[in-house]
C-alpha cells in the first residue's frame, strides 16, 4: 500500500496543530514549520475542515485548531479523509470475485491489520 504526499503532509499538519492544542495556528506558520507548500497545505487543511477534524476562524487572530483533543483523533481518521477508504481493491463489497478469490484471506487480513494499526495510533502519541 502506498500513501500519497497528501496523507503524509496532512498528518504532519495535524501533529503540528496537536502540539499547540487548544491554540490556533495559521497556514503560513504550519507551512514554514513543516516545509509544505502553502497552496497545497490549504487544500489539505480544507479537506480536514470539511470532515470536521479541524475548525477554522478568520481574522487577525484566525487560524486552525483541532476540533477534538489529540487523544480523540486517530491517524486512521486523517488518512481516510485524505486518501479515501482503507481497503484494498480486492476486499470490498461489490467485487466480482468476492468470496471466490483465492487471495482474499491475504487481503482481508492485511486490511484488518492496517486499519487496526492506523486507527490505534492517536495524535497524542505523536506529539
Amino acid at each position: 500500500m502506498k500513501f500519497s504526499t497528501k496523507a503524509e503532509y496532512g498528518l504532519r499538519a495535524m501533529v503540528n496543530l496537536a502540539r499547540v492544542y487548544p491554540e490556533k495556528k495559521n497556514i503560513k506558520e504550519i507551512s514554514v514549520e513543516e516545509n509544505i507548500s502553502m497552496k497545497y497545505l490549504e487544500r489539505i487543511v480544507g479537506d480536514l475542515r470539511k470532515s470536521s477534524l479541524v475548525e477554522s476562524s478568520k481574522g487577525k487572530n484566525g487560524g486552525y485548531v483541532l476540533s477534538k483533543k489529540p487523544a480523540a483523533i486517530s491517524v486512521g481518521e486523517i488518512v481516510e479523509v485524505l486518501e479515501g477508504p482503507l481497503v484494498s481493491k480486492c476486499d470490498h463489497e461489490g467485487c466480482a470475485m468476492s468470496g471466490k478469490c483465492s487471495s482474499s484471506l491475504v487481503w482481508g487480513t492485511l486490511n484488518a491489520k492496517i486499519r487496526e494499526t492506523l486507527f490505534g495510533i492517536r495524535l497524542s502519541k505523536l506529539i
